[in-house]
């Protein structure tokens, strides 16, 4: 496979790197925010993580073949767009773009390398990676905040999230993420100090891909949110909901 991909091959919205043999990099790049609108989730990050896989499939089945005991380590780190640091994502776009759980059964470990403020979509986009490498906010403010309650949205099938979170769209702050256990790193410096970490770890978790069973386990430890998406993937809104209230009554 030749790099870098961009994808859709019109108009790319990410750009995917292999800048180690165990390491990819996938940058999100609609506009200076990074929306997750549909052509970005479905016809861009979709078809990278595949690209991705299918790639590390390969190499994880040489490995098994030639008995290669270092062989089949792997890791995609998912970072917002490079030459700025104000946005990781301000979010999905508004009733037409479904969440970002695809990536929580993915068969490598992801790693959310978070360069600026991660809103709604975006902050469940890093929820459903392994873990997160965050900037410390000290040379620009950056929050992690669900404020879907602040401009009239659901959150399609809930993960778990606090009535803090849901209730009340708090905006963490770097060191209190880091605290509660949302990040698990935070890097004082830029967009590149922010991937260099996401790729010290990656470099770290990347072995635990070997043995090939990394996205059957989460696939067990995920069986119940994972199942509900499939069955029923559809998002609502105060419109749908008005318009059900309004039979009803």
């Amino acid at each position: 496979m030749t790099y870098p991909l961009s994808l859709p091959t019109e108009n790319p919205l990410v750009t995917v790197t292999h800048p180690k043999d165990s390491i990819w990099v996938i940058e999100l790049h609609n506009g200076q925010d990074n929306r997750l609108i549909p052509a970005l989730v479905d016809h861009a990050l979709k078809p990278a993580l595949d690209a991705v896989e299918l790639h590390w499939r390969n190499q994880w089945r040489e490995a098994q073949n030639s008995k290669d005991k270092s062989g089949g380590k792997g890791a995609v780190i998912i970072v917002g767009r490079k030459d700025q640091e104000k946005f990781f994502s301000n979010g999905q776009s508004f009733v037409t773009c479904t969440p970002a759980f695809f990536l929580t059964a993915d068969s490598v470990p992801t790693i959310c390398a978070i360069n600026g403020h991660c809103f709604a979509g975006g902050f469940m986009l890093s929820l459903a990676c392994d873990y997160r490498v965050m900037t410390d906010g000290s040379k620009r403010r950056a929050w992690l905040c669900m404020n879907e309650i602040d401009f009239g949205a659901v959150w399609p099938h809930s993960d778990g999230r606090t009535r803090r979170e849901i209730a009340l769209g708090h905006r963490y702050e770097p060191n209190e993420a880091l605290s509660v256990g949302i990040v698990d790193h935070i890097v004082t410096g830029n967009t590149n100090a922010v991937l260099a970490k996401a790729e010290e770890l990656a470099l770290a978790v990347g072995v635990k891909a070997q043995g090939g069973v990394w996205g059957l386990i989460k696939n067990d430890l995920y069986y119940e949110p994972l199942k509900t998406l499939k069955r029923d993937p559809r998002m609502s809104n105060p419109q749908v909901e008005d318009a059900a209230a309004k039979a009803r009554l």
